[in-house]
C-alpha cells in the first residue's frame, strides 16, 4: 500500500472516528445518527486546525424598509425619486422581495408603485447622480388600483450581485403612499 493512500486512509478514520465521538455527546435521544462522508485530499489541498460551528448556521435572512412615506413620482424622474435606506446583502445569492403599502386618501387614478434596488457602489451611484444611469437595477413593483386603500406585489426572487443596495422609491398613483419593503434573503 502507498505511503499517501495510508495517509488518506488514517485521516478519513480520524476524521470519522472524531465526527462518530463530537455527534454522539451532542445528540439529543431523539436524533438520529447521521452518515458523514470526509474526503482528503492531500495533494490539492492541505488541511490543517480545527473545524468547529457554534450554533446554528444560518441561511436566510429577513431585511426590511418600512413605512416610507412616497409622493407620485414616475419612475423615470431619477433625480426626484425618494430614498428610503439600503439593504445590506453580503454573504446572500438572492433575495425574494415583497412590496407592501397603503394609499393615503382615496385614489382616482390606477398606477404602480415600486422600488429600484441600485448597488451602493461608488461607480454605481456617482453614475446616477451624474448622469441619472441606473447601473444594475433590481426593481420590484406593484399595481394599485384606483379606489384600493392596499396594494401588494408579486414576490420576484432575484440574484443578487452586490453587498448592499440603496432603495429608490416610485409612485405613479394620485395619492401619497406608505410604503413597505421585505427583502428575504437566501443563497
Amino acid at each position: 500500500m502507498s505511503r499517501t493512500l495510508m495517509i488518506v486512509m488514517l485521516s478519513a478514520a480520524s476524521a470519522v472516528a472524531a465526527l462518530v465521538f463530537l455527534g454522539a455527546a451532542g445528540r439529543d435521544d431523539d436524533a438520529e445518527a447521521q452518515k458523514v462522508l470526509v474526503a482528503n485530499f492531500p495533494e490539492t489541498q492541505s488541511v490543517s486546525g480545527s473545524v468547529s460551528v457554534n450554533g446554528p448556521v444560518h441561511t436566510a435572512a429577513l431585511r426590511s424598509i418600512t413605512k416610507s412615506e412616497v409622493w407620485p413620482v414616475a419612475p423615470n424622474e431619477i433625480s426626484r425619486l425618494v430614498p428610503a435606506g439600503s439593504i445590506e446583502t453580503d454573504g446572500f445569492a438572492s433575495a425574494v422581495f415583497s412590496l407592501t403599502g397603503q394609499v393615503r386618501g382615496d385614489s382616482l387614478r390606477t398606477g404602480e408603485v415600486g422600488a429600484f434596488l441600485i448597488p451602493d457602489e461608488p461607480l454605481v451611484q456617482r453614475a446616477l447622480e451624474e448622469k441619472g444611469l441606473m447601473l444594475f437595477p433590481l426593481e420590484v413593483k406593484a399595481s394599485c388600483a384606483a379606489g384600493s386603500l392596499y396594494f401588494n406585489s408579486s414576490q420576484p426572487r432575484l440574484t443578487l450581485g452586490f453587498t448592499r443596495y440603496r432603495v429608490l422609491l416610485y409612485n405613479t398613483t394620485d395619492k401619497t403612499v406608505s410604503v413597505q419593503l421585505y427583502a428575504y434573503l437566501t443563497n
